[in-house]
């Protein structure tokens, strides 16, 4: 194409304009998630909506010290207003957005410097992910027992996300195809993690035999009360089970087994990556099954090994203490 005839474009300035220009990229370019892109714009419409009422609406305009006002309000309540100031991981996520949407104007020259790269977020605290213990699982797994059609859903989904440290967005995003092996048999998952990232992961015995009873004796049946589907895991309508409905089976199975912890939707994926190091599994074997880009993230459950190591050994030695 003619440099002179290729589309120029349009003149920087308008924020919310700017704004939908770099969801664009990251849900085109960077492969990013529906639900990942709806996080940013709920940040970054924030952002835009305190620029606004310090009168500022183009992107050249903004300053560093309009970026510095927006996170003190964030940690701030003014009087009057009954309600909390937000989390500090609330607002480093907040902050991040604010970092990756003025990087991205200036990469593209729509800004002549960038505003926000010396904007700091609060320094958070080390948490460490919180794993069920063996018995725990076991519980958990035991208190999705039962014949009926969701009970072996429930099971099925349950032991494969203890199985294969899958996040349960993964798993609800799962098809029938996606179960793989040998002579039928569903031993290896095909799982899509972040960006479309693919990995496979073995299936344990139990987590192919639940799901052996599942796809057998539920799955027909709550495919024929719905639309054909290519879906793994059916919601009682036939329709493709949603994460919160995954999230919210697994914390009634949590109360049925009368477990007094705190869950999560990872609890099984650190209980999974926690129960591995525990019984010696290597830390890249085991970011391998994680789907993690990078070592580092899979470290920390070696700290939380070591740490459950260190409290029985002031336990059980007579001169730890």
């Amino acid at each position: 194409m003619d440099p002179a005839t290729e589309p120029t474009p349009p003149p920087p300035g308008d924020l919310a304009r700017e704004l939908e220009r770099y969801l664009r990229h990251l849900g085109i370019e960077r492969g990013r998630s529906p639900h990942t892109l709806a996080a940013y714009r709920r940040d970054l419409t924030r952002l835009l909506d305190d620029l606004g009422a310090q009168g500022v609406r183009d992107a050249r305009l903004v300053t560093p010290e309009h970026l510095t006002a927006f996170a003190r309000g964030l940690r701030e309540v003014p009087a009057g207003e009954d309600r909390r100031p937000l989390a500090a991981s609330s607002v480093a996520r907040m902050l991040s957005s604010v970092r990756g949407f003025t990087r991205f104007l200036l990469e593209e020259e729509r800004i002549p410097t960038d505003p926000g790269v010396d904007l700091v977020a609060p320094k958070l605290p080390d948490r460490l992910p919180k794993a069920l213990t063996i018995a725990q699982v076991e519980a958990l797994l035991a208190a999705t027992s039962g014949d009926g059609d969701a009970d072996l859903r429930d099971r099925a989904l349950l032991e494969l996300l203890y199985a294969t440290g899958a996040r349960v967005s993964e798993a609800v995003a799962l098809n029938v195809d996606d179960l793989t092996g040998v002579d039928g048999t569903a031993d290896v998952v095909r799982l899509f993690g972040k960006g479309g990232k693919q990995r496979l992961v073995p299936v344990g015995s139990y987590a192919r035999a639940a799901l052996d009873a599942y796809l057998v004796r539920a799955r027909p049946i709550l495919s024929a009360r719905g639309r054909a589907t290519p879906a793994l895991f059916l919601g009682m309508r036939g329709a493709r089970l949603s994460r919160q409905h995954a999230w919210l089976l697994l914390r009634e199975a949590a109360e049925r087994a009368h477990l007094d912890v705190e869950l999560s939707p990872h609890s099984l994926r650190h209980s999974f990556a926690t129960h591995l190091l525990q019984g010696g599994a290597d830390v890249r074997v085991v970011q391998e099954l994680l789907g993690h880009a990078s070592v580092a993230t899979t470290q920390i459950y070696t700290r939380v090994t070591a740490d459950a190591l260190r409290d029985m050994y002031v336990t059980a030695h007579p001169r730890a203490r």
